[in-house]
């Protein structure tokens, strides 16, 4: 049976490393018959959340008018939601903290969801991407249902395609594909 795959990618270079990660998990998951989108966050206008609760009272209509309740609507819709962010200063990057907190209006309707994370730095090891880890993970947390299906770690890359001559460029292309 074919999932609904969101990817969420949160690169602010297309073509950087988290993006072209994302790129090869939508391949190999595309290959294993799924139906794929992938959305690159800083393509899209994200206003930040507010916190004026307009969405409590307007049944979860967001004041603020821009792309996040289409992408909002796509995570509900979703059954694999991919989550992928350089690491910023030990955690997520701007763009994709804005779309995670405008979630805000609607985040009870994403329920049962199979969580996927990408994160990519510079740093060759591993525990520098904890924090930026813990951001998804504390994402999905809120989210009833949610399940954490893999991780990829790309570590060791800053310029834009470094991340081609990693062995983590063919596990994402792999992990896509065990999407069923």
């Amino acid at each position: 049976m074919s999932k609904k795959v969101l990817i969420l990618s949160g690169s602010p270079r297309k073509g950087g490393n988290s993006d072209l990660l994302c790129d090869e998990f939508m391949r190999g998951a595309v290959e294993a018959g799924n139906e794929v989108t992938k959305i690159r966050a800083a393509e899209k206008k994200i206003g930040y959340c507010s916190a004026c609760y307009y969405c409590r009272k307007s049944g979860g209509v967001c004041a603020k008018k821009d792309d996040m309740a289409d992408i909002l609507q796509q995570m509900i819709d979703a059954d694999v939601i991919v989550l992928a962010s350089p690491v910023y200063f030990y955690s997520i990057d701007a763009q994709m903290k804005a779309l995670i907190d405008r979630t805000m209006a609607g985040w009870t309707e994403v329920k049962n969801k199979e969580f996927y994370y990408i994160v990519t730095c510079a740093d060759t090891d591993k525990a520098a991407q904890e924090t930026t880890l813990a951001c998804f993970r504390g994402y999905a947390d809120c989210v009833e249902g949610a399940e954490e299906k893999g991780v990829i770690y790309g570590t060791g890359v800053y310029q834009p395609g470094e991340i081609k001559k990693s062995p983590v460029f063919k596990q994402a292309y792999e992990m896509g594909k065990s999407v069923r």
